[in-house]
């Protein structure tokens, strides 16, 4: 049997976790976690959404059932995903990432739903307000999108040479690659920068538009917000070591694996706070009574040890905003 066609089976379970975990237990809530990756990269980010739930009063495995849902970045079995969650009649559903989000919202009109979105949930008509979301959604904004001009803004700083920036995005998640690079795009005239796009889908991808970006003579990369480019953080990373590229990316994980920089929410926490709302609405809450949460606690993170390997001499001024200096 293929790996994948086992975790399928499993419900996209991690494999090690408990056995309670993967069957529901009679007289048990049912909560859903649709996720457009697959388990293996998000473990930390599972950790922190249980927290949440247990926060709440909720334990996995004593009070709760948890039915994990995985697309192994097959965007296109989402729709079967959430209608599987539905047909389970789960108590709620918590997503990550918008397409996860809106496959869930068509596919249920009752069943509360949660998000983590990167970008304005209003203007994506995902809730009607962010204090009163009415419907059955609610859910966390981490506001990766709307940092994207800080993130350039400290690149520049790591990296006062560089003024030819590419910025690689991914075309198949068509709305937040608009929104990323109409924010560059406004941010680097503003300071005078050339940028150079590059588009990768897939893992082979990614090493064409590193092999690109070299060829180009590109001084530095940003790195788009998108949750597959997340589950390849490593892979970034390697290829950025390999041909002495800084990167700057959204979240600290790219850094924690040798990335040069990431600056933007605290993702933990997010699925932290979305696990709580779950919570909270398993013990009676509606969705339209719960105000969308808005990130409000963002980190700067900087790998000193590969600053080091690229000769960069990390400014006075960064290491006092640093959140955390990794050595």
């Amino acid at each position: 049997m293929k790996r994948r066609e086992f975790i399928t089976l499993l419900g996209g379970a991690a494999a090690g976790w408990p056995l309670a975990a993967r069957a529901q237990q009679p007289g048990m809530p049912l909560v859903g976690f649709l996720d457009p990756r697959s388990p293996d990269v998000v473990r930390d980010r599972l950790r922190a959404f249980r927290q949440g739930l247990k926060e709440t009063g909720y334990v996995e495995g004593e009070n709760v059932t948890i039915a994990y849902r995985f697309a192994e970045n097959q965007i296109d079995r989402l729709h079967d995903l959430a209608a599987d969650l539905v047909r389970r009649q789960v108590a709620v559903i918590a997503t990550v990432a918008e397409e996860a989000a809106f496959v869930a919202k068509a596919a249920t009109t009752t069943v509360p739903i949660l998000f983590i979105v990167s970008r304005d949930p209003v203007s994506l008509g995902l809730v009607a307000s962010l204090a009163h979301p009415g419907g059955n959604v609610t859910g966390v904004n981490f506001l990766a999108s709307e940092l994207v001009a800080k993130r350039l803004e400290l690149l520049r700083e790591l990296v006062p040479r560089a003024s030819r920036i590419a910025v690689l995005v991914n075309p198949a998640n068509a709305i937040l690659t608009e929104t990323t690079l109409r924010d560059v795009e406004a941010a680097a005239r503003a300071k005078g920068l050339s940028i150079q796009i590059f588009n990768a889908s897939t893992g082979r991808d990614i090493d064409a538009a590193f092999a690109m970006l070299v060829h180009e003579r590109a001084d530095a990369l940003l790195v788009g917000d998108d949750p597959f480019f997340n589950g390849r953080r490593v892979q970034f990373a390697n290829l950025a070591a390999h041909h002495s590229i800084p990167m700057a990316t959204n979240f600290r994980e790219f850094a924690e694996v040798g990335g040069l920089m990431s600056y933007g929410a605290n993702i933990l926490d997010a699925y932290r706070e979305v696990g709580i709302y779950a919570g909270r609405i398993l013990k009676g809450a509606k969705p339209a009574d719960l105000p969308v949460v808005q990130s409000s606690k963002f980190e700067l993170v900087i790998n000193a040890q590969t600053a080091r390997m690229l000769g960069l001499d990390i400014p006075d001024k960064l290491l006092a905003l640093a959140d955390e200096v990794i050595e």
